[in-house]
């Protein structure tokens, strides 16, 4: 039986490039590759991501551009929306773990939204997914960076991969 392909992470109207190269780098750390932009504010590509990428550069390179959310996963049988605002949107709500475990699972190309910086998903982007997937944090305080919040699926994610193991001393 073949591995589950790996989840494609969704940047949807990413502000900065400089966040871009970040997410690039969390996801490379962990072993995922495909990243798609939905209408990047200022632009792609954008010289300003590479060094915040800090060497993730086939993530970055590979990357591509989608004028609409819907076009970015419009192969993909099971799209997760990341957001931890309630929405009036009834869907199963899932944490990275529970995902990461669904994912592998289903065995099909799956995608996970992450929004706009400054104000994340919106509620039409959150439609088109299936499941909402939500990091249990601080409720007083629920604000995660782009990095952070793509760090965090994509180490949930790593954990059932088999990724190089880090030398023995």
């Amino acid at each position: 039986m073949s591995a589950p392909p790996p989840p494609i992470i969704v940047l949807v109207r990413p502000q900065l490039a400089e966040n871009i190269g970040k997410a690039a780098r969390a996801m490379l750390n962990f072993g995922l590759t495909e990243m798609r932009l939905v209408s990047p504010r200022d632009g792609w590509p954008n010289p300003l991501a590479g060094p915040a990428a800090s060497g993730a550069d086939i993530v970055l390179e590979q990357a591509r551009v989608f004028e609409s959310v819907a076009d970015a996963v419009a192969d993909c049988a099971h799209v997760y929306a990341t957001t931890v605002r309630k929405r009036g949107v009834t869907k199963p709500v899932r944490t990275p773990e529970a995902a990461a475990l669904a994912i592998r699972s289903a065995g099909e190309r799956s995608a996970i939204l992450f929004g706009p910086e400054r104000s994340g998903l919106e509620t039409d982007d959150v439609a088109l997914a299936r499941t909402i997937l939500t990091v249990p944090i601080n409720p007083e305080f629920g604000s995660l960076n782009l990095a952070q919040a793509v760090i965090l699926i994509a180490y949930e994610w790593s954990k059932g991969e088999t990724l190089a193991s880090p030398p023995t001393t």
